[in-house]
């Protein structure tokens, strides 16, 4: 049975139990704090665990993409050395939200195993919660008594709390679970020990392939639990493990999943899959990897250096040196892959095939980029080797090649173990952790439990499109710890005029009144699921009192200016550049917008200039604001409405009019085009392959900006002596300046070649290094020219040359290759530390690297210390 047709009998089978059959949510989270990425088929349902939005339907079922490569629920370093773990997975669930509970989850799971897929009962284990004394939990009964209807009670088994207890976090809804385990080993190994003494063992063909959860309990901040409101039902089986078992394979990657992914590796690196257990382990990591790299960009989430990027990056990182490593590819090729993927997996999810040219350019630039780092990171590698004394290299060298400069440590370990070389695990471990420590520290929250004064009162309603102003009742609060930000309550009210984070927007901030005339002023505005969550610095005393609330005018009023030009600018960019544009992210403040598109080469002075004035003509057209609320989808879409790849939509929506542009749109937004006043773009720029960045201003911005502009005019035609035509004058100068610049740059080469002759003579032979260090009366230019002309004629040559100019100091490192890679010196690494003592700092390339800094009496010390890297 193909796989298609597998999940295709899955949604059919709950879609005739009444379940309504809906859409994967995206893979990566925008309105919860909690999580980066779904990592379960119950994330996109919490709210409804939790009591903070009713379902529409009571029923439910779905196939959600899911990642797993953080926090609790890391499979990232078993991918690919086993056969069963996944990045990126599908989970095929059905939802109960108040509707059936226990009776009805198990016979639908042993209906559909046994009878629709054929399962041989034989081969089937289930778990059951055993109880948990802590927790004053006792033996799941009811569960055992619906399983002993389908299934020899031998096959039932006691679970632990860790395997049959789910729990979302520490805090949170959870409750027992019975798993569905398989055994799918041949009759001779079945004779020879139980499957049973198997289950949740680890062992590869007896697997975990469904869970049911009875989610009935919400855990505390102090650990006990309490009842939740209504009992749910939470499924969750592993679409890949089930397709293993009914294709009859004994691994998940030799489904029609991961096959197609695997030939396709195996025809661009000529490698074989199955003859080589290190070949087979980097294959499977690549057809894995690729998969949660490319959900997740078209998604939204492009690789970086924070957060979830760098998540995403460090799975596409992991990818790429398993190539690099096993398979001996040293040009980028996983982009390739891209294609297979969207044709294989397209049809379920459209978002692969929308975004494949944009998943494709941003997977190829971040190999070509990685490729770069572990080509300069093995010629460092080359140089700590070479320089280390026995067989052991320092764990905190090894450390800093891996923070610094991103070399993978299990590269590291395996380059020295091909050499006859060990690394020094407990050093490298012990800086790790040292790392850790100091990213946990500067992070940690704690979170109170919700104190809920209004428990008939969970619905809250946002007003904050029609006023700014409302008298409001706390329905609960919690105060939270930070570290970072120190102490403040989080504040829920039964309505609210504050707009939540969210959409690129930023949340709005406003404050209370509390009665004895005294305010508390809310700094911020989130979402957290379903409830609109107010940071403000302190609790009113009495907390049960209604309070007047109002929202920042002015900021909520700019901000709105600005949310309302990003529309104007994605329908000006589409108009200028092409409907291929589409919006990629959007940061909207009340100084300025910034707005992220799709577009593949830099927008020209004349298209910018062209972009500005179809967004200012809509401007001067006052063009009045129509909104359309709470309508269904398809009607919004029938408007012209624009859906965003990677956003979550609801049946009904709000849709934003403003003459020919229409979005789907949660936004604030002014009444009439004309309150922006003016747009004006104050940069453009690539941020990643194929993605272009804009920044600008409106409003009061501009105004602002026009008058230092205004201002700065005048004050350069003071300068000039008012000439009448200022800008001849400009250039006049230009272009005297130009040709002294030149007259200097000769005389200063001449200086240079002058000196050259005397440094030569000047240079110190030191345990067989040539060493120069010396304060110069040169400009930086000349300093670069003159050190490698220097290089070219002296071998080993250290070269450490100070300057200064301007009351800034300056340091150059040059050392000659041979020496970086023979004796492990680095210039990059030397300036850094020598930057220091001349308040200042910079970097550079191993053997070539410049500082910069704001204390020239440093420049004789830096000089002075330069000597200690070669004694």
């Amino acid at each position: 049975m193909k796989s298609q047709q597998i999940r295709q009998q899955f949604l059919d089978f709950f879609a005739s139990k009444k379940h309504q059959i809906v859409p994967s949510s995206p893979i990566v989270l925008k309105n919860d704090p909690t999580l980066m990425f779904t990592n379960a088929g119950m994330v996109p349902f919490k709210e409804y665990f939790l009591g903070q939005k009713t379902a529409a339907e009571k029923r439910v079922a779905d196939t959600q993409k899911c990642l797993r490569v953080s926090g609790k629920h890391n499979d990232l370093e078993e991918v690919g050395k086993d056969t069963y773990h996944h990045t990126m997975f599908e989970m095929l669930g059905n939802w109960s939200f108040g509707d059936y509970f226990k009776k009805e989850a198990i016979s639908w799971a042993w209906e559909l195993l046994t009878e629709v897929y054929k399962i041989d009962k034989d081969c089937l284990y289930v778990t059951v919660f055993e109880g948990a004394e802590e927790d004053g939990l006792g033996y799941d009964q009811e569960a055992y008594d619906y399983w002993k209807q389908f299934i020899d009670e031998e096959r039932i088994i006691n679970g632990n709390k860790k395997d049959n207890f789910w729990e979302m976090g520490a805090q949170g809804p959870c409750g027992p679970c019975s798993e569905i385990h398989v055994d799918i080993r041949s009759a001779e190994e079945k004779a020879k020990i139980s499957g049973k003494s198997l289950v949740n063992n680890d062992h590869p063909q007896v697997v975990e392939i469904w869970n049911l959860v009875f989610m009935e309990f919400n855990r505390k901040a102090d650990g006990s639990l309490e009842k939740l409101p209504a009992q749910h039902v939470d499924t969750g089986m592993g679409f890949e493990r089930l397709c293993m078992v009914l294709q009859n394979k004994q691994s998940n990657y030799d489904t029609d999943v991961f096959t197609p992914l695997i030939r396709e590796v195996e025809a661009i690196t000529s490698s074989d899959y199955g003859k080589n257990e290190e070949t087979d382990i980097a294959i499977r990591v690549i057809a894995d990897h690729v998969r949660a790299v490319a959900f997740a960009i078209a998604d939204g989430q492009l690789p970086s250096n924070t957060g979830a990027g760098y998540v995403i990056r460090r799975i596409l990182r992991r990818a790429i040196r398993y190539g690099f490593t096993f398979l001996n590819t040293k040009e980028p090729f996983i982009y390739k892959l891209v294609n297979t993927l969207s044709k294989q997996m397209g049809e379920y999810f459209p978002e692969l095939k929308a975004q494949k040219q944009l998943i494709t350019n941003v997977i190829k630039e971040e190999e070509n980029s990685f490729l770069r780092t572990l080509d300069q990171g093995l010629l460092l590698l080359d140089g700590i080797i070479k320089n280390t004394n026995g067989t052991e290299v320092s764990g905190k060298k090894a450390f800093e090649l891996f923070d610094t400069y991103g070399f993978p440590i299990d590269l590291t370990a395996l380059i020295l173990s091909e050499k006859g070389m060990t690394l020094n695990e407990v050093d490298f471990n012990t800086e790790l952790e040292k790392q850790k420590n100091r990213s946990r520290a500067a992070s940690v929250v704690e979170t109170d439990d919700w104190v809920v004064l209004y428990e008939d009162d969970d619905e809250e309603e946002f007003i904050g499109y029609d006023t700014l102003k409302a008298k409001v009742k706390i329905t609960r609060y919690r105060k939270v710890s930070s570290k970072k930000e120190g102490d403040f309550y989080q504040l829920v009210f039964n309505m609210t005029p504050f707009y939540p984070e969210g959409g690129g927007q930023v949340g709005d901030k406003g404050y209370i009144e509390v009665p004895n005339g005294n305010v508390i002023y809310i700094v911020n505005t989130k979402k957290e699921n379903n409830l609109i969550i107010h940071y403000a610095e302190n609790l009113p005393k009495d907390p049960t009192q209604t309070f007047n609330v109002s929202v920042d005018e002015k900021q909520r009023f700019r901000t709105a200016c600005n949310h309302s030009a990003t529309h104007l600018l994605h329908q000006a960019l589409r108009e200028v550049l092409g409907t291929h544009v589409e919006q990629k992210g959007s940061a909207v403040h009340s100084k300025n917008l910034r707005f992220d598109f799709s577009h593949f080469a830099k927008l020209t002075v004349d298209e910018l200039r062209e972009v500005e004035d179809f967004v200012n003509a809509r401007i001067d057209s006052k063009i009045p604001l129509k909104e359309f609320r709470n309508i269904p989808m398809q009607t919004a879409l029938d408007k012209g409405a624009m859906a965003l790849f990677g956003e979550k939509y609801g049946d009904t929506v709000r849709a934003i009019q403003f003459g020919q542009s229409v979005e789907l749109c949660g936004g604030t937004h002014i009444q009439n085009t004309g309150d922006i006043w003016h747009f004006k773009i104050t940069s453009e720029n690539a941020i990643a392959s194929g993605i272009r960045r804009i920044e600008a201003i409106t409003g009061d911005a501009t105004k602002d900006f026009y008058f230092e502009n205004n201002r700065a005019f005048f004050e350069i035609k003071d300068i000039l002596k008012n000439p009448v035509n200022p800008l001849k004058s400009i250039l006049d100068l230009q272009e005297e300046n130009t040709t002294l610049k030149k007259q200097i740059e000769t005389l200063l080469k001449d200086k240079a070649k002058n000196l050259k002759g005397d440094l030569i003579n000047e240079v110190e032979k030191i345990n067989g290094i040539n060493f120069l260090a010396k304060k110069l009366d040169l400009d930086q230019n000349s300093i670069k020219d003159l050190a490698f002309e220097i290089g070219n004629q002296v071998e080993n040559l250290f070269l450490l040359a100070g300057a200064e100019a301007d009351g800034k100091a300056f340091l150059t490192c040059y050392i000659s290759k041979n020496l970086v890679t023979e004796k492990g010196l680095n210039a990059g690494q030397v300036v850094r530390e020598l930057g220091k003592l001349i308040q200042g700092g910079g970097g550079g390339q191993p053997f070539f690297a410049t500082a910069g800094g704001k204390n020239p009496a440093g420049i004789e010390d830096a000089l002075q210390k330069g000597k200690e890297y070669i004694l």
